[in-house]
Parts: C-alpha cells; sequence; structure tokens
C-alpha cells in the first residue's frame, strides 16, 4: 500500500513539473512602432570624434589627472549643443558633476538620464589605433570612452538639441545627470544625489549605463536579450594583514607570517559563499526561461524543486552564472617583502568582494574571520558599499522603458537582470525607487570585451541608434 502511495506522489509531482513547463510561454507583447527621427547624422559623429579627443581620464591619484582635459570636455558640450545650454540650466556639483535641468510643464515626476565622462587609461602600445584620436574606419569610431560611457552621454545631448529644435516641451522636468568620477568610484554622483535630496526632488525614474542588448547569454535561448540591470551587486575592498619583527631569512620562524596569510588566502577560496536566488535573478529566470527549450523550461518553470540542480549547475558553469547567484571573493593583491633574504616586518593581501543579497559587508568580513581562524590576522575594510536595493518591475516605468526597447529592436527579449559591477545609479536609490541600468545598443561579445580593454570602438550606426532610442524615450515619457 505504501508503495503504491508512494508512485502515486511521484507520478502527481512528475504531472504537475510537466504541465507547469508546458504552460511557461513567453508572454504575448504587442510592438509599438518607433519614431524614425531626421537626425543630422554628420553632427553626431562629428561630436563624438571631439568627445572621444579630451582625454578624460581619471585616477585615484589627483595629481596625475589632468583636469584641463576635463574643462576641454565640458567647454566642448556648451560649443557642440547651443540649444541645451540655452534653454536647460545647468549647475556644477561637487569635483566634476554636470546637472542639467530641462523644465517641462510640471516638476513633479521627473526623470533623471545618466551618463559619465571620464574613462579609464588605455595601453596605447596594446592598440591597433591611437586611443584618443577618433579616427573613423570602416564605419567605426575608434577610441577610448565609445562604449563606456560618452556614446550615451552623446545620445543624451543629441537627443536634446534635435528635440530642442523641433520645439517640444517635456511634459516633466527632465535631469542630465553626468559626472567625471564613475571609473574611480568618486563622491560626484553622490554629492548630486544629495543636493537633489534636500531640496525634496524624488525622481520618478532614472536611467543609467548597464545591460545592453546581447545574444547567447543565456542557455537555450537564441533570440537577443536586452537585459535591463534593476539591481547592483555591492561592492568591498578588504586588506588582510599581518605584523612581526622581520629579520633575516637564514633564521625564519617555524611560521612566517606571509605563510600564515598563504593559508588564510587558500582557506577563503576553498569556502565559497552560499547560493542565493534574488529577485532580479528569479526574474530573469521566469522572462527568459519561457523562451528556451523544453528541457530548461521544466527546471525554470518549477525552480521550487530544481533550486538544488541550478545551485550545483552554478557551480559548474563557474564565472557569471556563479557570479548571478553568489557573494564572490576574488583575492586581487599580495604584498610582503621586498628581498629575497629579509623577512617581511609586514605582509598583507587584498580582496575584492561583490556582495549579493542578504549579505552585507559587516556579515562577509565576520564571516571571513571564521573561515581563516587566525585572530592574530587584521581585517580590515578598506572601501565598500552593500548591494543596491531592488527596483520594480511592474510600474508604469518599467513598461515604457521596455516599450521603446520593443519599439526600437523588435525581435529582443527584454528582461531583468542583476548589474555585477557597479554604477553611479546606485546613489540614486537612495531618492528613487526606480533606477534602471541599461545602455541602448547592441553589442557583440567581442564589442563587450573592449569596454576597459583594448581597441575600444563603436560602430557609427549603433551610435545614432543610440540617439534615436533617447529620441522615443523623451517621447515616451510624456505618458507617464
Amino acid at each position: 500500500m505504501i508503495g503504491w502511495l508512494i508512485l502515486l506522489l511521484i507520478i502527481s509531482l512528475a504531472a504537475v513539473v510537466v504541465i507547469r513547463a508546458i504552460l511557461f510561454k513567453p508572454q504575448t507583447e504587442v510592438v509599438s512602432a518607433v519614431q524614425k527621427p531626421a537626425l543630422d547624422e554628420e553632427k553626431i559623429v562629428s561630436d563624438m570624434v571631439e568627445m572621444v579627443r579630451c582625454k578624460t581620464i581619471s585616477d585615484r591619484d589627483e595629481t596625475r589627472i589632468d583636469t584641463g582635459e576635463f574643462e576641454k570636455f565640458r567647454n566642448l558640450l556648451k560649443e557642440r549643443f547651443p540649444l541645451v545650454h540655452q534653454r536647460c540650466s545647468l549647475e556644477r556639483i561637487g569635483k566634476t558633476g554636470l546637472l542639467y535641468r530641462w523644465k517641462g510643464e510640471s516638476s513633479s515626476e521627473p526623470v533623471v538620464l545618466m551618463a559619465h565622462y571620464d574613462v579609464v587609461p588605455a595601453d596605447e602600445k596594446s592598440w591597433e589605433k591611437p586611443a584618443f584620436e577618433g579616427i573613423i574606419e570602416n564605419g567605426e569610431i575608434w577610441g577610448r570612452g565609445t562604449l563606456d560611457t560618452k556614446s550615451t552621454l552623446c545620445g543624451i545631448m543629441e537627443a536634446a538639441e534635435h528635440l530642442l529644435k523641433q520645439g517640444f516641451a517635456p511634459r516633466h522636468d527632465i535631469y542630465f545627470s553626468f559626472s567625471g568620477e564613475e571609473e574611480i568610484d568618486g563622491p560626484t554622483c553622490a554629492d548630486i544625489v544629495t543636493e537633489l535630496e534636500n531640496r525634496g526632488i524624488k525622481p520618478s525614474m532614472v536611467l543609467d549605463e548597464g545591460g545592453a542588448i546581447v545574444e547567447k547569454v543565456f542557455p537555450g535561448v537564441d533570440k537577443p536579450c536586452a537585459l535591463v540591470g534593476i539591481a547592483e551587486k555591492g561592492s568591498v575592498n578588504m586588506e588582510f594583514s599581518l605584523q612581526s619583527k622581520g629579520g633575516h631569512s637564514s633564521t625564519p620562524p617555524r611560521r612566517t607570517i606571509a605563510g600564515r596569510l598563504a593559508r588564510a588566502m587558500v582557506q577563503i577560496e576553498r569556502n565559497p559563499f552560499r547560493f542565493q536566488l534574488t529577485k532580479p535573478v528569479r526574474e530573469m529566470f521566469d522572462v527568459l526561461g519561457r523562451h528556451s527549450g523544453f528541457a530548461l523550461r521544466i527546471v525554470y518553470a518549477n525552480l521550487w524543486l530544481f533550486k538544488p540542480v541550478l545551485k550545483i549547475v552554478s557551480k559548474i558553469s563557474g564565472e557569471e552564472m556563479y557570479a548571478l547567484m553568489h557573494t564572490t571573493c576574488a583575492i586581487t593583491k599580495m604584498e610582503g617583502s621586498r628581498a629575497f633574504n629579509v623577512l617581511p616586518p609586514k605582509a598583507s593581501f587584498g580582496v575584492n568582494l561583490r556582495v549579493l543579497g542578504s549579505d552585507t559587508m559587516d556579515l562577509v568580513r565576520e564571516r571571513l574571520r571564521r573561515i581563516i581562524r587566525d585572530d592574530e590576522i587584521d581585517i580590515r575594510i578598506v572601501t565598500g558599499m552593500n548591494a543596491s536595493k531592488c527596483s520594480d518591475t511592474g510600474c508604469d516605468q518599467w513598461l515604457k522603458l521596455k516599450k521603446v526597447i520593443r519599439s526600437m529592436w523588435s525581435d529582443v527579449i527584454v528582461s531583468p537582470y542583476l548589474m555585477l559591477g557597479c554604477s553611479d545609479s546606485r546613489h540614486y536609490c537612495r531618492i528613487s525607487d526606480n533606477v534602471y541600468r541599461f545602455s541602448p545598443m547592441m553589442l557583440s561579445k567581442k564589442q563587450r570585451d573592449m569596454i576597459h580593454g583594448h581597441n575600444e570602438r563603436i560602430p557609427v550606426d549603433t551610435l545614432i541608434k543610440t540617439v534615436e532610442f533617447y529620441v522615443n524615450f523623451i517621447h515616451e515619457l510624456q505618458n507617464l
């Protein structure tokens, strides 16, 4: 009798799993007609080239920053976008902040469009073409910042200039928030947010850089995916250090401080953080999983049952799939003696953690302390921030953004996702519930690898479409 009951339960469970997978289908969506604005493409390309020629390289060491290049960029904006500077107010906030206000019929429900104009350094010896000359070849503009993120800044400004020429007036205030310190986690964007907060301004929506339109990034899904970040992991830098009396290497102690730290590093890598399935990742699986093959739909439609399988898959897959569901800890720095025959008076190593979900800076530090089991090792948080809060995907703001993306790229699947890196937009989570991270461009894996890498460049067609996106998006904001 018991055997029959068990068999009945197994059959019932299998039936539920299969039925849920059968019903787990893509939702029907209506694609709206897209507006094709008559843009001055020659001007857009010329503006982008001149932006690239401004060497706005940020550095944590302020003595290495060429502030003249940053001022050159800011003056370029005034020269190239005269209507924006005539019709919109501009404030300088913090070290490098530019805050434009395009006044609308109402100051309620304002929207913020973001970008940053600083760039990371370029090892020009490894580039095929100069990184700061804005060379155009084979329909592509070469240069550092063409993808990250002078292209989106250019897109926002070009769209605004174009619409102002057409006599367009927004219904709600639109702010353009640009920082020149994003690449070094500088305080400028936080300063802008603090200023808005002090004025009682609560944006109904914020759009910053983030995901893009990509292909073959999700198992079983062949269609291109527009990934919109609705949250991002936290980032924490920690230093682990030990001190000693130093001395000559000919008479070493049984356990050197370098050896003890090495043991700590091994223990950290042997004990990864726990599996977590956060809201952005669950929603991504729910959206993209519906477009996968039937076998995978069985898993994604029944995560309540297959979560242990997903946990194993994430460990086997590694890298991005693993990082989506775990706090990660990368050992990135090691320091000790500078001579082979000298025992170091101090040794240290540094780690960068990307903090997920309910983990916090303090919790991960205490967990690492327990793992290494050496109370004499000092663990210091150098810099850090917890994971951002998660933005809504059931509100009008999300639906408007999704509508514009689908109208521009009709064959894409728009999906929420979790950003593994950090952006300035995290600061806006203090004053807005709807912070989205999306770079409106289709990028191949090769192009994504150029960001912070060698030979960064953007196809002219991609740049023009970026401007078209912002023109359509600003128009759509009228309906919020």
